[in-house]
């Protein structure tokens, strides 16, 4: 690991990021020490509550209880996330009060770092495999998004998914989509990243698993970093499902400085 890379300084980029980048598509509100963000539009994102901004004081069950009652009032799923280095009474505070939590990877590409991800050329020894950022009306938009839903259940099946309120996003720079083609030019995998400030979030990068193992994913991963640096974005990070797949991404340059937790309730 880099020396500092865990910085306070870091940890704020990513906080203030995380507070500004539901504000577009959600009204915000305070209740207690969280905020809550709720979508705004039908075919949104149904967005979570997350420690509130400068947040210095520790996160009670009592706290996440009235969260949740908050949520259930108006209908929103009770989830709830933070970053663990940054809010850590949260964890047991949220285990406390019966939620379910998943414990991410979080990880960042250093700036000195951002050459080390390779060519595509190199991660994909076939170079009839493409991955190319889409514009907003591009035909190939609900391809690829239902192929990056079918590449996270497992299968290679899949139908075009209506893309809904992303299209408004990438229209408005707030999101950039890419997908991957196999030689057959049929969209096999994609991902997204969404800028805010100086700042984006790589989310979203998957892979049908017909298409796995030949460097695509990691292809996808450069197509976003190199978009992100065209921006002049300084800052480019994510969450891995686990640790496997953190390891994907150590191996092409990105550093793992924390753990984003994601709480559910039960069943959810």
């Amino acid at each position: 690991m880099l020396a500092g890379v865990t910085s306070p300084d870091l940890l704020r980029t990513l906080e203030t990021y995380y507070d500004a980048a539901p504000r577009p598509a959600a009204t915000a509100e305070d209740v207690g020490p969280f905020t809550l963000f709720v979508k705004t539009e039908p075919s949104g994102w149904p967005f979570y509550a997350r420690p509130r901004l400068g947040l210095d004081v520790p996160v009670t069950a009592v706290d996440v209880k009235q969260m949740r009652d908050r949520q259930r009032a108006l209908g929103v799923p009770e989830a709830l996330e933070w970053v663990h280095q940054t809010t850590p009474s949260l964890l047991d505070a949220a285990r406390a009060d019966g939620l379910q939590v998943a414990e991410c990877p979080l990880l960042v590409l250093p700036t000195e770092l951002s050459g080390a991800v390779g060519a595509p050329a190199v991660m994909v020894p076939d170079r009839s495999v493409r991955v190319e950022v889409l514009a907003p009306d591009s035909p190939d938009l609900a391809a690829s998004v239902g192929a990056v839903g079918a590449g996270f259940d497992g299968t290679d099946e899949y139908e075009p998914h209506d893309p809904g309120a992303r299209v408004g996003q990438m229209s408005a720079g707030l999101l950039v989509t890419v997908a991957a083609y196999d030689e057959r030019g049929t969209v096999v995998g994609g991902g997204s990243h969404s800028p805010r400030g100086d700042t984006t979030e790589l989310t979203g990068i998957a892979v049908l698993p017909r298409a796995r193992r030949r460097g695509i994913g990691a292809a996808i991963t450069h197509a976003l970093v190199e978009d992100a640096r065209r921006r002049g974005l300084r800052t480019v990070f994510l969450s891995a499902q686990d640790d496997s797949v953190a390891r994907v991404y150590e191996r092409v340059g990105f550093v793992r400085i924390g753990t984003a937790c994601i709480a559910e309730a039960p069943g959810a």
